[in-house]
C-alpha cells in the first residue's frame, strides 16, 4: 500500500546534507524513544503492539452494542473524537440505512439546544453512550455526560450501567473513579498516547468497531505502516517526504496549507488532520496553519482567494486512486446541456481532470502544490493513511524544533474560562 507523493517542484534539491543529518536524528529519536516528548511517543509502535485479545474484546463489546442499541452516543471532544468521526464517515454511505447501528458525537460542543434535541431523538430509540476523557473533568465532554447521564439513569434505571461505556485514564481521574463506582466497564486511554494520535487506541476502534467497520482490517493497515515508515530513507519513505516539503515552504514564506480533497467523505479526515497538524506544531510562534477545502465545491467559492489572493498559501490534495463507485455519462439524444462531448467518461475520471487542471492554475498564481495519492478508500488503506499522517506531523514538528505532543495553548484557554465562571481554585485577576 503505497502513497505517492508528488511535488510541484525538485525534491531531491531540497535534501541537503545538514538536513540529512537533522532527519536522521528525528527517525532516532523517535525510534528509540529520546526526543522531546518521548513520554507521549507510544502511538509510533502501537499498532505492531496491539493483542489478538484485545481487538477481540473491542469486536464482541461492540457487537452487543449493535444487538441491544439503535444508537451509540459518542461523548467526546478533540482527539477523544476526531479519529473515529473521520473513519465512520469515511467509510459509511452518505445515506444512513435504517438497520445499521447510528453512531452520534456529543461534548465536542457545548450547545443546550443540540443536547435537548439530541435527548428527544433518543427517546424511541434504544441507546448506548461512550464517554471518552483522560481526566473526566474536560468542561465540554463532562457537561454533556452530566445531561446524558442523568437521562440514561431516569429512562434505564438500574440498567444504565450496562449502556454506558467509560473510555478513560488507567490509573487516576475523575471519570476512572466515577465508572468504579457505578460498575461501568471501562477501556484504557494509554497514558503514553496524547489524544489526538489515539485513533487506533479504544478511544477509537470501539466507536468504530460499532459502526459495523472492520478493525482489524484498519489496525492491519497502521502495522504495515509502522513497519514502512519505520525505515529511514530520505528518498522513499513518504512521511519524511512529506515533512521536508511542507517544512521547505514554511520557509520559502508559505505559513497556510490548504488540505484539498475532491471526495466528500474525506470532509472529516480533513478536521482530524487540522487537529493534529494545528497542536501539534502551532507553539513558539511557529508552525503552518492547517485549514480545509473540498472540490469541486469550494472552487466556486474560496477557488478566487486561492488563485489570486495573498501568496502565503501552499495546497495539498489528497487523492483516491479508485473510488468504490462510479458513474459514466452518457450520451443524451437532445444536447441541451452540452454534456455530449463528455460521453464515455467517469466521474472519478472527471475529478482528475479537475484535479490536473487546478493544480494548473494555482501553480501559475503562485500556489505551490504536493498531491498525495492512496489505493482505495476501505479499512486497511484508511489505517495506512492516518499512521501516515501522524509520522509525518512528527516529523514536521521535529524539523522546527518544537514538542510534537504538547498544547499549551489549550491549557491557557482552560485555565481562562475557568477563572471567568469561579471554578474554585482559579482567581480571575
Amino acid at each position: 500500500m503505497n502513497i505517492l507523493v508528488n511535488y510541484s517542484g525538485d525534491y531531491l534539491q531540497l535534501l541537503t546534507p545538514e538536513l540529512e543529518n537533522k532527519l536522521q536524528a528525528i527517525h532516532l529519536g523517535i525510534h528509540t524513544k529520546s526526543a522531546e516528548g518521548a513520554d507521549y511517543l507510544g502511538w509510533a509502535e502501537w499498532p505492531g503492539s496491539i493483542s489478538p485479545a484485545f481487538l477481540q474484546d473491542i469486536k464482541e463489546t461492540a457487537e452487543r452494542i449493535r444487538s441491544t442499541s439503535d444508537v451509540l452516543v459518542v461523548i467526546g471532544i478533540g482527539g477523544s473524537y476526531l479519529g473515529s468521526k473521520a473513519v465512520i464517515e469515511a467509510l459509511s454511505t452518505p445515506f444512513q440505512n435504517s438497520n445499521d447501528l447510528e453512531v452520534i458525537f456529543a461534548g465536542h460542543l457545548v450547545s443546550g439546544e443540540y443536547l435537548k434535541q439530541l435527548m428527544a431523538y433518543l427517546d424511541n430509540k434504544e441507546v448506548t453512550l461512550n464517554i471518552i476523557s483522560k481526566s473526566g473533568t474536560t468542561t465540554e465532554p463532562a457537561i454533556a455526560f452530566r445531561f446524558l447521564q442523568q437521562y440514561m439513569e431516569k429512562r434505564y434505571g438500574n440498567q444504565a450501567a450496562s449502556r454506558i461505556l467509560v473510555t478513560t485514564d488507567e490509573e487516576k481521574g475523575a471519570l476512572r473513579t466515577l465508572a468504579i463506582e457505578k460498575g461501568y466497564r471501562r477501556y484504557v486511554i494509554p497514558g503514553n498516547i496524547g489524544g489526538r494520535y489515539s485513533v487506533f487506541t479504544a478511544v477509537g476502534l470501539l466507536p468504530i468497531a460499532a459502526a459495523g467497520h472492520d478493525i482489524e482490517k484498519l489496525i492491519n493497515g497502521a502495522r504495515e505502516a509502522e513497519k514502512e515508515f519505520g525505515v529511514f530513507d530520505t528518498n522513499s519513505n513518504p512521511a519524511i517526504q512529506y515533512a521536508v516539503i511542507r517544512n521547505y515552504l514554511y520557509d520559502a514564506g508559505y505559513p497556510v496549507e490548504i488540505m484539498a480533497t475532491f471526495d466528500e467523505k474525506l470532509i472529516y479526515v480533513q478536521e482530524w488532520l487540522k487537529q493534529l497538524f494545528g497542536e501539534s506544531e502551532g507553539k513558539d510562534g511557529k508552525g503552518i496553519f492547517p485549514t480545509s477545502v473540498l472540490y469541486s465545491t469550494d472552487l466556486h467559492s474560496l477557488g478566487q482567494y486561492i488563485q489570486d489572493g495573498k501568496r502565503m498559501l501552499f495546497e495539498s490534495f489528497l487523492m483516491v486512486e479508485k473510488p468504490a463507485g462510479d458513474l459514466t455519462v452518457f450520451e443524451a439524444e437532445n444536447d441541451g446541456d452540452e454534456l455530449n462531448y463528455l460521453s464515455g467518461l467517469t466521474l472519478h475520471e472527471f475529478n482528475l481532470a479537475c484535479h490536473e487542471a487546478t493544480k494548473t492554475a494555482h501553480l501559475a498564481g503562485g500556489v505551490p502544490q504536493i498531491s498525495l495519492t492512496f489505493e482505495q478508500l476501505d479499512e486497511q488503506h484508511l489505517g495506512h493513511l492516518l499512521y501516515f499522517y501522524m509520522m509525518a506531523c512528527a516529523y514536521s514538528a521535529y524539523l522546527l524544533d518544537i514538542n510534537p505532543f504538547d498544547q499549551p495553548g489549550v491549557e491557557d484557554y482552560k485555565s481562562n474560562i475557568f477563572k471567568i465562571l469561579n471554578k474554585p481554585g482559579y482567581i480571575l485577576l
